[in-house]
């Protein structure tokens, strides 16, 4: 009898101190992430801490997404679809605006595009040098880009007028300029550059005309979620916020070795290509002067609250843009975290 109650007290003890031993995965969140577009050289910047188990080692369980577009992100993210995403702020904003009553609107967390990667790129030998030179010209873009959404800031910006749209699947944008059929296009820098090369027309050949150089200072994209997570799982958002800048500290750092994660993803990617891109990103929309000058994840109040109105009057939103709705920096890594991520120059 004494041996049976020996025997029974042991393996009760056994199993408490394996319960003991195994709080990471009884603790483990998994978090739904949709990306704004393609396994392209950006998403290694979400692709990289989750191959180097950044995330696992944050207590998360992390699936990744490619994505079609910052307003299937935004939407994918409202519908509690996926738990997280990476957007254009813009998008966000007007998704806000126009659906004030949706019980479940993302919240924009961490600041990754300091600056929109939109610009007008057009072919050096249409005679377009400035923006000026668009008035009365006809551009191309699909009828969701970022780029084309924003022209009217743009186009206010710079004295722009007499401009006319053609509209095609994104596919077709830089093909139709190559051919002559639209004198100029808009779109992220870092994808339409280098979809023009792979289209035959070398980089020398095309003016690029960056919105954040020629009077507009848009944010770019950000990490968004749900309010469902923030309120009920706010250590998760930390965590994820806090895997991720560590990430992209290497990814900063090493580019070349981060596009292997993204060649894992999708086999069939051209490494140099999305090497160049994510190169290309980082230099113009990651660590650029505004993002040195603010800090790597955060914001300034001033300029969000300026473009909240901006994407309110050039979108034509039913309400106006809150800032202060879509903006939460109270999960953000501590500042020796975040200022650790670009290095210095």
């Amino acid at each position: 009898m004494k041996k049976r109650l020996l025997m029974k007290s042991l393996l009760t003890l056994g199993a408490l101190a394996l319960a003991a031993a195994l709080p990471a995965y009884a603790q483990t969140t998994p978090i739904k992430f949709q990306l704004d577009w393609r396994f392209e050289g950006p998403a290694a910047l979400f692709l990289t801490p989750a191959a180097k188990g950044y995330f696992k080692e944050a207590g998360l369980d992390v699936t990744i997404d490619a994505g079609n577009g910052s307003g299937g992100a935004v939407t994918r993210v409202a519908s509690g679809t996926y738990d997280m995403g990476f957007a254009d702020l813009a998008a966000l904003m007007e998704f806000h605006a126009n659906n004030p009553d949706a019980p479940n609107k993302p919240v924009a967390v961490m600041m990754v595009y300091n600056n929109t990667p939109a610009s007008v790129m057009a072919l050096k030998k249409s005679g377009i040098k400035a923006p000026a030179d668009l008035n009365g010209k006809k551009l191309g873009a699909p009828v969701f880009d970022a780029g084309r959404r924003a022209f009217p800031i743009f186009q206010k910006a710079n004295g722009i007028s007499g401009v006319t749209w053609t509209a095609m699947d994104p596919p077709l944008r830089e093909t139709m300029l190559a051919r002559g059929d639209v004198d100029a296009i808009t779109g992220f820098t870092f994808t339409s550059l280098l979809n023009l090369e792979a289209r035959g027309v070398k980089a020398q050949d095309v003016v690029v005309l960056p919105y954040a150089d020629n009077g507009v200072k848009l944010y770019g994209n950000v990490v968004i979620a749900t309010p469902k997570l923030l309120k009920e799982n706010p250590a998760a958002v930390k965590a994820f916020l806090s895997a991720f800048t560590k990430g992209m500290k290497d990814v900063i750092a090493k580019p070349e070795a981060a596009i292997a994660d993204v060649k894992a993803r999708d086999g069939i990617i051209n490494t140099e290509l999305e090497t160049r891109r994510l190169k290309l990103a980082i230099d113009t929309v990651i660590n650029s002067p505004d993002a040195r000058a603010e800090g790597f994840g955060k914001v300034n109040p001033g300029r969000m609250s300026l473009m909240a109105s901006q994407v309110s009057d050039a979108f034509g939103t039913k309400t106006r843009v809150n800032p202060d709705a879509v903006w939460n920096g109270s999960f953000l890594p501590p500042a020796a975290e975040l200022n650790a991520v670009l290095p210095k120059k």
